[in-house]
């Protein structure tokens, strides 16, 4: 816990290694026509094994009932309460793909989406179009001008891109044009609170003419706007706890999040594979890993339970890999849930496994929620996940006297 009156008088800088590997989206909900869930029903010998020899519990990223998004749940991860923290998205974007944000720009991430003759949304992601698609996309909406503010628009990956404004007196409390559904028209920009109304009207305006620009394709031929975000002031991960972390991600956010709190962010490849290799060349220069797999939580956003499954077994087959490395505590944890029944995040709570000498371990029955639900962790609020990391790898001293 990154706010622990003492935290930096009881930590110490160690030999030991801390690999924290984040399935995004790890937890679900029963199939109704099994009663399992994707963990329960993905043939993972290797997770299950490893949950025996682990300290096992569930993890509750942000309060019971809310749902976190993939932000505030990777920073209660990390030990910073996601509520105090709060980080938007697109900051979190633009940062990850190598944008310089500067104090009072304000960014934000933007999806291509697809609508109908009626201006109806029938894909929020545009089928997920592949980057050599969208990136003339972007070419054309970073062309467009608006009075009185800068305007940049860069290529993330797939249907995904960063817009940022510039200009005197922006604010990012503006609400997202994103609604969440289809069916119905993208929402207008909405100033929550007055001060920033001046870029609210810009974001309109912007919309308005992205829209004409695009008109005429039949897919992605509009935009949604989410996580609108300025350049936050946060402690620093590395000497907070007398670490010297780093991340390995392949999607950006994930790396913008890990810049802001203070890790080095290695460069690495497009897969999971590629990271391993990251991992395995870069074992000797960090005593920290943030270690990130997303294609669980693309699934379950699909609404995918067979292909969440499937990528679940995919990490399975890989974890082997990992534990070829001499890592004197592996977490296992996921930044929220992500049932596939439902097809998005939820608030139920995230399975977590701690594996370390110190542990023997629970004997779980494998990994997954109705395991780790009878772990010796028990459920936890997830900003506590570092602390019992860094006590098991000897990085925390005795406190009080």
């Amino acid at each position: 816990m990154i706010d622990f009156p003492y935290i930096t008088e009881i930590c110490s800088s160690t030999s030991s290694k801390i690999v924290m590997l984040v399935v995004d989206g790890l937890g679900g909900l029963p199939h109704p026509d099994t009663g399992k869930s994707e963990l329960e029903t993905a043939e993972t010998p290797n997770l299950d094994r490893l949950a025996a020899e682990s300290a096992c519990g569930l993890t509750t990223p942000v309060a019971p009932g809310i749902t976190p998004g993939s932000g505030p749940g990777h920073l209660a991860l990390f030990g910073y309460d996601p509520v105090k923290y709060m980080i938007g998205r697109g900051a979190l974007e633009a940062i990850g793909i190598g944008v310089e944000l500067r104090k009072g720009e304000v960014a934000t991430r933007g999806n291509f989406c697809t609508v109908d003759d009626s201006g109806l949304l029938v894909d929020r992601r545009a089928g997920r179009i592949p980057t050599s698609e969208s990136t003339p996309l972007v070419e054309m909406l970073d062309g467009i001008e608006v009075p009185n503010v800068d305007i940049s628009v860069y290529p993330v990956s797939d249907h995904r891109f960063v817009l940022v404004l510039s200009s005197d007196g922006l604010d990012e409390r503006v609400r997202e044009t994103d609604p969440q559904l289809v069916g119905v028209p993208p929402l207008e920009a909405e100033a929550v609170v007055p001060e920033a109304e001046k870029t609210a009207e810009i974001v309109r305006s912007f919309a308005k003419l992205a829209r004409e620009v695009l008109r005429e394709r039949s897919s992605a031929n509009m935009m949604l706007l989410r996580g609108f975000s300025a350049l936050p002031d946060i402690p620093d991960m590395g000497r907070t706890y007398s670490l010297n972390p780093a991340c390995i991600a392949a999607y950006p956010m994930y790396r913008g999040l890990a810049h802001l709190v203070g890790m080095k962010v290695i460069p690495t490849g497009g897969t999971f594979d590629h990271e391993l290799d990251t991992l395995e060349k870069s074992f000797h220069e960090h005593d920290f890993f943030f270690l990130h797999y997303k294609p669980a939580d693309a699934a379950g956003e699909d609404g995918d339970f067979e292909g969440k499954v499937e990528t679940l077994e995919r990490l399975d087959a890989r974890i082997p890999r990992l534990l070829e490395l001499d890592i004197d505590t592996l977490v296992v944890a996921g930044d929220h849930s992500t049932p596939s029944v439902m097809g998005s995040h939820s608030w139920h709570p995230v399975p977590l496994m701690v594996k370390s000498s110190i542990y023997v371990g629970d004997g779980a029955g494998g990994f997954n929620e109705r395991a780790c639900a009878s772990g010796s962790i028990g459920r936890i609020q997830a900003v506590n996940i570092m602390l019992i990391a860094l006590a098991n790898a000897g990085k925390l001293q005795k406190f009080g006297p």
